[in-house]
């Protein structure tokens, strides 16, 4: 008994990695008013997917500013097939809010934020 227990957990604890979203990582944004970041994507509240700013830049370099550490993705719902809806998503720009989709295909993440017929789209790029 204590074997195929013992073969349950290390079947399981091998699986834990393939069952990790695969949008979770480190993206790079679009460059958006002069600036871009790297955006961190980890589960949050259950099942949702947030994502914090880890890293701002401009056309010199990495930066420091107060929106380091701020989510600017969050509630994402993962739906299957590289698609995620239901999020909100924060433009730092312009301190807005707007409801958010997106669709991940390979090393490439098109993100949309949308307040009534206005949308505003990226295309983000896999960091690691």
């Amino acid at each position: 008994m204590k074997r195929v227990l013992a073969a349950v957990a290390v079947t399981f604890a091998m699986a834990a990695p393939a069952l990790a979203d695969p949008v979770l990582g480190v993206w790079k944004t679009q460059v958006d008013d002069g600036h871009y970041a790297h955006v961190t994507f980890s589960k949050c509240g259950g099942e949702k997917i947030c994502g914090v700013i880890s890293k701002a830049f401009d056309a010199s370099g990495e930066i420091t500013t107060p929106n380091i550490g701020k989510r600017l993705v969050w509630d994402m719902q993962a739906q299957g097939d590289g698609y995620y809806k239901n999020g909100t998503i924060w433009q730092p720009s312009t301190g807005k809010e707007f409801n958010s989709k997106m669709t991940m295909s390979g090393s490439t993440l098109k993100v949309s934020g949308c307040v009534a017929l206005f949308c505003k789209k990226q295309t983000w790029k896999r960091v690691k």
